[in-house]
């Protein structure tokens, strides 16, 4: 019986296991969005959540927890500087969205696994000017008719034309 075992195999040994989550993580944090299969996802959601609750933390001994699970202290610093301080806390960092169509080999369900707040959409915070220094509005100039711009073609060929001859 299975009691009080959680996690899946996924039927690799647990050092294969290991390899697989440390190298997706990275995946993840890398690129923010990744496909695989959703028992993999699931299991991955576990790593991240735990991986972004350090970077929360932002102190000595979670950067070198970080870094048993990462080994690349890029990946700690962009983890810690630009990821991490997107999120407030209380969980929820990723997001699961299921596939329509199967894997083609083996038919295995499909997922995207991102992150829910990606890099693009995080709005950046902007100082707005002083009332003071605030700059009037731009007034936008009415639109040529065509008459005006080939009146203003005309124009300018004359003008060519005169510089050419002197």
């Amino acid at each position: 019986m299975r009691h009080r075992k959680s996690g899946r195999k996924l039927n690799r040994s647990s050092s294969h296991r290991k390899a697989l989550f440390r190298n997706m993580a990275k995946a993840l944090l890398t690129y923010e969005s990744i496909r695989t299969t959703e028992a993999k996802a699931k299991e991955l959601r576990k790593v991240i959540d735990r991986l972004i609750t350090l970077a929360l933390k932002n102190d000595l001994h979670a950067r070198r927890q970080a870094y048993k699970v990462l080994n690349s202290h890029q990946m700690v610093q962009r983890l810690f500087d630009e990821i991490g301080p997107r999120f407030n806390g209380g969980g929820g960092y990723t997001r699961i969205i299921k596939l329509s169509s199967p894997r083609k080999g083996d038919c295995a369900p499909m997922v995207i696994i991102e992150l829910t707040k990606l890099a693009g959409a995080a709005p950046a915070p902007a100082e707005e000017p002083k009332a003071e220094e605030k700059p009037a509005p731009k007034k936008k100039a009415a639109p040529k008719k065509k008459a005006e711009k080939a009146a203003d073609k005309t124009e300018e060929k004359a003008e060519e034309a005169e510089t050419k001859e002197d």
